[in-house]
């Protein structure tokens, strides 16, 4: 399966070959031309084409060969002549941690409406706003969340993140993500997964686009240990997808930005920098549609950890806590008997935000809409609020389906720091502790459910 993109023309010109290669974590490999890619060797002396020989490694050299990852590409030019003398730049709304306002209250219980699009247009750089962070860039531990807006497509502009690998889950409009390893089309109800490290532009398809973002300072994302529930369900390897190779060979004035240790950085080339004719290796780009993540939950009594609907989980030092774990909460069955059925009330040691991508969310099923956001920080109390108490303490618990319903969840062992935007520009439902305030004392003294 391979793409092919013609010399001298833009991604953005032709009607892209849409096939991915299926799997997660495997070893590829694909060619745009027939011959471009070695064969039995990785350094020829000469490559076909002449083309140059490079490297893109994800993990130390010496990384345990389970998790050792690394892609080779053949390229028209190799990536140092992608750089040159790079000058700061800013980005206001782009935070990276450690990052604690010190005049915003990050201890409590937040909700956010969806952040509305402003009048202008933003890029895909332009157009990221934090929401929180976590942890250290410099240490390589914790994330930031991020809400996008983008109304805008990168004209001859490209960006890599030398801090962070980033899951960018969409929330309206469609966008591109025309890659150095291949071009990635992404809506609604799917997500992507795009390397540290990895150069690529930005186009917006369907807007204007508003999405979620896990900017990971820490160990790859990878699939969750399924213990005994065995071989299948959850997500699965197949479902994931990589591009094919696609290329551009165009001289023209281009700028590539590129985020290192929280600063911004810019250079000026004189050509695009997606010019890798043919790639092989484990280290990529993909999509996955959550549509075919398979949830596995009780059907008999009692509920379930959250935990058991990890999609993905980018692991830590401490075994079994992650540095952040992506959960999905879909459409499912509901079967448990004599079960209080949404997420009970508790307090937890991990830091979650929540975003809604669409419908109702059974344990809020008021003023958490499509596009917001919660977050429910380290060891604060949180769950249900009155109604969808009173609704699951009292219904009739027959078999039922939980419909028109996707939201997530990023997790993280560290705590997330509020940025100035989150608590001051976006729209923060100052009201939002109040839902739980009607909640009443039914103990009495005596025995009997009340």
């Amino acid at each position: 399966m391979d793409g092919q993109i013609q010399a001298n023309t833009s991604m953005k010109d032709v009607v892209v070959d849409a096939n991915y290669m299926p799997g997660f974590g495997n070893d590829f490999e694909t060619e745009a031309l027939p011959g471009a890619l070695p064969q039995g060797m990785n350094s020829p002396q000469k490559c076909n084409y002449g083309l140059y020989g490079e490297q893109l490694t994800g993990t130390a050299f010496t990384a345990p060969s389970h998790q050792n990852e690394r892609t080779w590409c053949y390229r028209i030019r190799p990536s140092v002549k992608h750089s040159g003398r790079y000058e700061k730049i800013e980005l206001p709304y782009w935070k990276t941690a450690p990052h604690v306002a010190h005049d915003v209250i990050s201890l409590g219980q937040y909700r956010w409406d969806p952040v509305p699009h402003a009048g202008e247009a933003l890029t895909w750089l332009t157009g990221m706003r934090t929401m929180t962070t976590a942890g250290d860039v410099n240490t390589q531990v914790g994330m930031a969340s991020h809400i996008y807006l983008v109304t805008a497509s990168m004209e001859d502009a490209y960006f890599y993140s030398a801090d962070s690998e980033l899951l960018v889950v969409p929330q309206e409009g469609r966008l591109r993500f025309a890659t150095e390893l291949g071009v990635i089309d992404l809506g609604p109800q799917e997500i992507a997964i795009l390397p540290r490290g990895l150069l690529y532009r930005v186009e917006l398809l369907d807007g204007p686009a508003r999405g979620f973002v896990c900017e990971n300072y820490g160990q790859k994302f990878e699939l969750p240990g399924r213990g005994p529930i065995g071989a299948n369900c959850m997500a699965n390897r197949r479902d994931f997808k990589t591009p094919v190779a696609a290329f551009e060979d165009r001289e023209v004035p281009s700028t590539v930005t590129v985020k290192w240790c929280g600063q911004f950085h810019e250079t000026k080339i004189g050509h695009s920098p997606l010019d890798v004719v043919a790639w092989h290796g484990n280290y990529a780009p993909c999509k996955y549609d959550l549509r075919t993540y398979c949830p596995v939950g009780a059907i008999l009594f009692d509920h379930p950890d959250p935990s058991i609907f990890t999609v993905l989980t980018a692991p830590s030092g401490v075994a079994g806590t992650a540095n952040i774990d992506f959960v999905l909460f879909r459409e499912r069955w509901m079967v448990a008997e004599n079960t209080f059925r949404p997420p009970w009330y508790h307090k937890n040691v991990m830091s979650e935000l929540m975003g809604n991508i669409y419908g109702v969310y059974d344990a809020k099923p008021k003023g958490f809409i499509p596009g917001g956001m919660s977050l429910h920080n380290m060891m604060l109390p949180h769950g249900p609020d009155l109604n969808a108490f009173e609704g699951a303490s009292n219904a009739d618990l027959g078999p039922e389906k939980l419909d028109n319903t996707m939201s997530f969840m990023f997790e993280t062992r560290f705590p997330q720091h509020l940025t100035e935007f989150a608590a001051k520009e976006a729209p923060l439902q100052d009201d939002y502790i109040d839902c739980w305030t009607s909640l009443e004392k039914k103990f009495d003294g005596t025995p009997g459910v009340k």
